[in-house]
């Protein structure tokens, strides 16, 4: 099966810099795009570590200088942890060469113009649609326990999900049922082709969706067909949107 075959997954990217100016700039590059499922951020080599460790991004831009750990030390401490794509960013031209010895996927020097870094995106949006088919296919079932039983929930059965920290809680139904997941961790086993993240703290069976609402402080919330109504953040809603146009046009 060739790239373009594969179904689109959630872009999760992890931006690593240790100047909050250059992280934000980047940070607003990447929500325009509706493929980039969520963007978190570290101001050291050392987050950059555990961040990546815990939750698995697709995609890091990483900084190559910054104090007590840069980006090449970031690389080496990963060993055989790599993201599927990394992409080095810096105001220095002679590092470039090492970057791609290190493993880099491309080598953005600051300061960078729009279609350059787009350029960028998309040889990392390409890397990553070709290893998605050696990634799980979404699950169909999910096993939690419950009262001393082991449930096996149908994976479509469910409505929305919301973390809890180091938990999530599965809403099927009225019944709510608690796994020792993330959320990154869920929103991959699920897939994106039915579930997509409205909030950094919620994923929504877009199936239950019945339309969506505006709350008297102008922000947006998803209204689903049980009347549940959830919070929906502004860096999701123009991807909610595109997508719930899209289902419209198909079924019409």
């Amino acid at each position: 099966m060739t790239p373009a075959a594969q179904p689109r997954i959630p872009i999760r990217v992890l931006v690593v810099d240790d100047e909050a100016l250059a992280r934000r700039n980047l940070t607003l590059l990447l929500e325009r795009d509706p493929d980039i499922a969520s963007v978190s951020e570290c101001g050291s080599g050392a987050e950059a570590l555990e961040a990546i460790r815990q939750s698995r991004p697709e995609l890091v831009f990483l900084d190559v200088q910054m104090p007590e750990c840069g980006g090449f030390d970031v690389l080496e401490l990963l060993g055989n942890e790599l993201p599927p794509a990394v992409i080095f960013v810096t105001a220095y031209d002679e590092y470039a060469l090492r970057a791609f010895e290190a493993g880099a996927l491309d080598y953005l020097l600051k300061p960078f113009v729009d279609s350059r870094f787009e350029r960028a995106l998309s040889r990392a949006k390409d890397k990553i649609a070709h290893y998605s088919s050696l990634w799980p296919q979404p699950a169909q079932r999910l096993a939690v326990k419950d009262r001393g039983q082991v449930l096996f929930l149908n994976v479509a059965d469910i409505d929305w999900v919301e973390a809890a920290g180091y938990y999530a809680c599965l809403h099927v139904g009225a019944a709510t049922h608690v796994m020792r997941r993330t959320l990154s961790e869920l929103e991959r086993d699920l897939g994106d082709e039915k579930f997509m993240r409205i909030h950094r703290s919620i994923i929504v069976n877009v199936d239950r969706i019945h339309g969506l609402g505006l709350q008297d402080g102008g922000e947006f919330e998803v209204l689903l067909k049980s009347g549940v109504r959830l919070q929906l953040s502004r860096r999701f809603k123009r991807r909610l949107q595109q997508r719930m146009q899209a289902i419209c046009a198909a079924v019409g």
